[in-house]
């Protein structure tokens, strides 16, 4: 990938700068309940404040499909923000028009306005040029600091670099540089580990770790599809039946390209997702009836942890078991654990996952934790993200 400029590279002192931030965050009465989004664009706004710049901030904010919604008004991301900027953050009620160039015209060196929830307009998923165009009107500079939104071709992370310089935030560099490295010059051996629900999520970030990894880890519900690949019956356990070749396939092209495939040779079973429901850990060709694969079990739990100490490298994406049922989150949790003690570079991405890490106290041992969900993955693969291909190259 060509090297992009981000806010080091380019003059910013006194400049009105357009910044696209990622502040998807939860809500609860009003109230920001996790401010981890909020958090990781500080480094970028406070580079920016200490150079004078303007700054007009701009994200969405769940999903209202190009319509007002009373509970998904930015209002509450402004008071938070203040708060851990420790200074006041203003707030208006549109994204573009006269109000908007009105209010950004009034900004002041290192002043803060944060628009409205950009998908409140129609323009924005549609990528529309015009409102891109009011986008960047009132401004002399893009930073796109929202790497979570980096693979949507939006008017906010794409369209509105048609009008205006743009460059990378210092978290959408980080990202970038920390997400390359195992891509492009991996510490060995690397170990991935691929969780989540379903195959066809990531059937091309399999193909593409099957080529730069030592080792492939395979859990969640996904592993089943691979499970019932190689003939085992597993009752009533959720499994992709239209991708059962497809699941063969990468099997074969594990055994020819040298990257170890690894899949759960336990798993814990249930009758019901509830939380305390009857369980029990079960081989994959003892699964019969109505009893289902919800987690992995813990003869898997400690293979995956031999591979991990193993490892130099560690990449995680999507948790290994059904993580929001309890007790069926204990998989997950015991890899992690072993993740956070190994002495292995590890780089995770996946909201599920990064919760567990949180609820774990984690965090802190693990060298990167990618803001990105669905972005982490399409940059894994290789795709061209259109936020990033946006930015000026250096």
């Amino acid at each position: 990938m060509r090297q992009k400029k981000s806010i080091e590279d380019i003059d910013l002192q006194e400049k009105l700068v357009l910044v696209r931030a990622d502040f998807n965050v939860p809500l609860d009465d009003g109230r920001v309940r996790d401010d981890a989004r909020i958090r990781a664009v500080l480094p970028t706004l406070e580079y920016l404040l200490a150079r004078g710049a303007r700054l007009v901030l701009a994200s969405h904010l769940g999903r209202p499909k190009g319509r007002s919604v009373p509970g998904l008004k930015m209002d509450p991301v402004a008071e938070r923000l203040g708060e851990l900027l420790g200074k006041p953050v203003q707030k208006i009620d549109r994204v573009v028009g006269p109000e908007v160039l009105s209010a950004v015209k009034e900004l002041g060196s290192g002043e803060i306005l944060l628009l409205e929830n950009l998908r409140f307009e129609k323009g924005e998923e549609s990528n529309d040029r015009d409102f891109a165009r009011q986008l960047a009107e009132p401004v002399d500079i893009f930073v796109n600091d929202a790497f979570g939104t980096a693979h949507r071709a939006h008017a906010s992370t794409a369209g509105v670099a048609e009008f205006v310089p743009a460059v990378a935030g210092l978290l959408m560099k980080k990202e970038i540089e920390e997400l390359s490295r195992c891509l492009e010059n991996p510490q060995r051996p690397l170990t991935a580990i691929l969780g989540g629900a379903k195959v066809s999520d990531k059937i091309n970030v399999m193909k593409r770790f099957l080529q730069l990894a030592d080792h492939l880890l395979i859990g969640g519900g996904m592993a089943n599809t691979f499970l019932a690949a190689l003939g085992y019956s597993l009752g009533s356990s959720f499994y992709e039946k239209d991708l059962l070749d497809k699941a063969s396939s990468i099997i074969r092209e594990s055994e020819e390209s040298g990257c170890r495939l690894v899949l759960p040779t336990d798993l814990v079973v249930a009758r019901e997702l509830e939380p305390g429901s009857d369980s029990k850990v079960l081989k994959p060709e003892d699964i019969d009836g109505d009893w289902k694969a919800v987690d992995i079990g813990p003869e898997t739990v400690k293979d995956f942890g031999t591979f991990i100490s193993r490892s130099a490298m560690i990449v995680w994406n999507g948790p290994l078991g059904v993580f929001e049922v309890p007790p069926f989150d204990q998989g997950t949790r015991q890899v992690a654990g072993e993740m956070a003690a190994s002495e292995a570079y590890s780089i995770v991405g996946g909201g599920d996952l990064v919760a567990a890490l949180e609820a774990l106290g984690l965090t802190g041992n693990i060298g990167f934790i990618s803001t990105g969900g669905g972005a982490t993955l399409e940059f894994w693969e290789g795709k061209d993200l259109p936020g990033i291909q946006a930015l000026q190259d250096k």
